[in-house]
């Protein structure tokens, strides 16, 4: 399913061809929406404003088509007149004089006014946006201290679009990498530095994610990995990236199901919240060995004497 900065960057697009402009023809493909198109039709369209994993298109007579993409439903842009190129089926239509909006596959589309986008079941328990204008750090440091989600862990709160709307599976693993957390890790188990340090990344990441198409490593990383030969499998740091090197220690990344979906960590860098000293796979031990038998070799370990009343005899000197 697309997330928060994909959905964004459909509705840069639509709003490129559709904001400010006279909707010339609306159509909808579902018969119980098909009457909205005449109080729609030569009508301004005011804003293309995305929620979260919604879109929402605002007219000038305050009527608002909701949409949401879901698994399978897709936007695309044509010239007026034309389709794309897809075997999709096509939902909805929006073409003013500049450009066509079309969009397929989609299984929820509704006409709201002003009551009903405030009332509407989804769209009303929404959690801030991850790419509103007005988000900062600030904004998800104080969402993960509110009692409401003090106890629920990290990995099920990323899933809950009533938290942060706009995150899903893939921003979750890569949010909870950097800031170095395990998915079973609550908030109200977070020390003030983590909690900083994690809505920091999900700030930047998220912001990254949108600028760049859904690349969450670090830029600098990149070019590092480019620079080495290393072309492939750039786009995140630790989703998708099971049996892997991480980026930081080394270490493999596994793959877990959290909440019902996969996600990914380093065991080194996100311990368990239940065991501190993770497993060590074979590649770990291969960084580690070198180190240990230096030391082994400048501090060799003393012989074991016997005590006080041991049973042990001592050696006999030969003659």
């Amino acid at each position: 399913m697309p997330e928060g900065p994909e959905i964004r960057r459909e509705a840069d697009e639509l709003a490129a061809i559709l904001e400010k402009r006279i909707a010339r023809e609306v159509d909808f493909a579902n018969p119980a929406l098909q009457h909205w198109s005449r109080q729609l039709e030569g009508k301004r369209i005011v804003r293309v404003a995305p929620h979260g994993k919604a879109m929402l298109i605002r007219f000038v007579n305050r009527l608002t088509i909701y949409s949401h993409n879901q698994l399978f439903g897709r936007w695309y842009t044509a010239r007026p007149g034309e389709r794309a190129d897809t075997r999709r089926t096509l939902r909805l239509r929006i073409e003013t004089d500049k450009g066509a909006a079309l969009l397929y596959s989609a299984s929820t589309i509704a006409v709201l006014d002003e009551r009903g986008v405030r009332e509407h079941p989804y769209l009303s328990r929404l959690g801030p946006d991850l790419l509103d204008a007005d988000a900062a750090p600030a904004t998800f440091a104080q969402r993960l201290r509110e009692p409401a989600f003090a106890k629920r862990t990290l990995g099920a709160l990323f899933l809950d679009q009533g938290f942060i709307a706009g995150v899903g599976n893939y921003l979750r693993s890569e949010f909870l990498w950097a800031a170095k957390l395990d998915h079973r890790r609550t908030p109200a188990s977070l020390t003030p530095s983590q909690r900083r340090r994690l809505a920091k990344e999900i700030h930047a990441i998220g912001l990254r994610a949108y600028e760049t198409g859904g690349y969450t490593n670090d830029p600098k990383l990149i070019e590092r990995l480019k620079a080495k030969g290393n072309k492939r499998a750039l786009r995140f740091a630790a989703f998708a990236r099971e049996g892997k090197p991480c980026y930081r220690c080394g270490e493999l990344i596994r793959r877990e199901v959290a909440n019902g979906r996969r996600i990914y960590r380093c065991p080194v860098c996100q311990p368990r919240v239940d065991d501190d000293r993770p497993p060590r796979s074979s590649s770990r031990r291969k960084f580690e060995q070198p180190v240990r038998a230096e030391r082994e070799r400048i501090e060799p370990s003393p012989r074991r004497r016997p005590g006080p009343g041991s049973s042990a005899s001592p050696r006999r000197r030969r003659p």
